[in-house]
C-alpha cells in the first residue's frame, strides 16, 4: 500500500510528490512479486488537489510544464502492467481526483468527498481530468463538476461511475486489501493483459480491440503456460501454482 503522507496539507501534489511517485513506480515495476498496488491518503483527505502555493507565481511556460509533470506521473501509475486500486479515504480534489481517476478500480469511504475546484481559481485542471472525467463520468455530468467546482459526496460518484463501491470508513482498508487479494491469487499473466487489453482496446474502435484480446487470449496457451496450468488445475479440481 502506498500512502501519501501530508495530512497537515491535506497530502497536496508538488514537484516532490511527483518525483518520488515516479521513482515508486520504477522500483515497484521491476518486482515481480508485487501483484497490486493500493494509493491512499493520510489523515481526512486522498489528496486535496495540487499545492497552491507552489504554483501561485508560475510563469505560462512554467504552468504548462507543470501540468506535463503530473500528466506523466498519472499516465505512468495508468500503464503499470499491475492493476491499482485508490482507497479514497476522504477528499479526492483537483489532482486528488484525477490521481484517483488514474487508478484502475476506486473504491470510497462514505464521507469521501469529490470535485474538481480549479474554476474556484481561475484555472482548469492540468493533470488530465478534462479527459478522463468525462470518459468515466459522462460529458454532462463531467462539465457540470468541471463547470461549477462544486464537491459531490461518495454516493453521487458511485452513481456517476466515478467509484465502483462505497463502504464505511473503518472498513475501507479491509474491502481494499481483500480486493487486492482476490486480484493477486488470479493469473498473474491473464491480469496483466486483461489490464493491457482494456485500456489499449478503449483507445481504438471496437475491431482492432477485439483483434487485440484474441492475440492476447491465444498467448496464454501452450506448452508450460500460464493458461495451461489454469485449466488442468480446473480439471483435476486443485489450485493452481502460478
Amino acid at each position: 500500500m502506498v500512502k501519501i503522507n501530508r495530512p497537515k496539507a491535506l497530502n497536496a501534489l508538488n514537484t516532490r510528490f511527483f518525483q518520488e511517485m515516479d521513482a515508486m513506480i520504477e522500483d515497484v515495476s521491476g518486482m515481480q512479486d508485487v501483484k497490486v498496488m493500493v494509493i491512499t491518503g493520510e489523515g481526512k483527505a486522498f489528496v486535496a488537489g495540487a499545492d497552491i502555493a507552489e504554483m501561485v507565481n508560475k510563469s505560462p511556460e512554467e504552468g504548462t510544464a507543470f501540468s506535463k509533470v503530473g500528466q506523466n506521473t498519472f499516465n505512468s501509475i495508468e500503464k503499470m502492467d499491475i492493476p491499482v486500486i485508490a482507497a479514497i479515504n476522504g477528499f479526492a480534489l483537483g489532482g486528488g481526483l484525477e490521481l484517483a481517476m488514474s487508478c484502475d478500480i476506486r473504491i470510497a469511504s462514505s464521507k469521501a468527498r469529490f470535485g474538481q475546484p480549479e474554476v474556484n481559481l481561475g484555472l482548469i485542471p492540468g493533470y488530465a481530468g478534462t479527459q478522463r472525467l468525462p470518459r468515466l463520468a459522462g460529458k454532462g455530468d463531467a462539465l457540470m463538476l468541471l463547470l461549477t467546482g462544486d464537491m459531490i459526496g461518495a454516493g453521487e460518484a458511485l452513481r456517476m461511475g466515478l467509484v465502483q463501491k462505497v463502504v464505511e470508513p473503518e472498513q475501507l482498508t479491509d474491502e481494499v486489501m481483500n480486493l487486492a487479494k482476490t486480484i493477486a491469487s488470479k493469473g498473474p499473466q491473464a491480469v496483466k493483459k486483461v489490464k493491457k487489453v482494456v485500456r489499449e482496446g478503449l483507445q481504438t474502435d471496437f475491431e482492432s480491440g477485439s483483434n487485440l484480446e484474441s492475440k492476447q487470449f491465444g498467448s496464454l496457451f501452450g506448452k508450460g503456460s500460464e493458461g495451461e496450468e489454469g485449466m488442468k488445475a480446473f480439471l483435476e479440481k486443485r489450485k493452481p501454482e502460478w
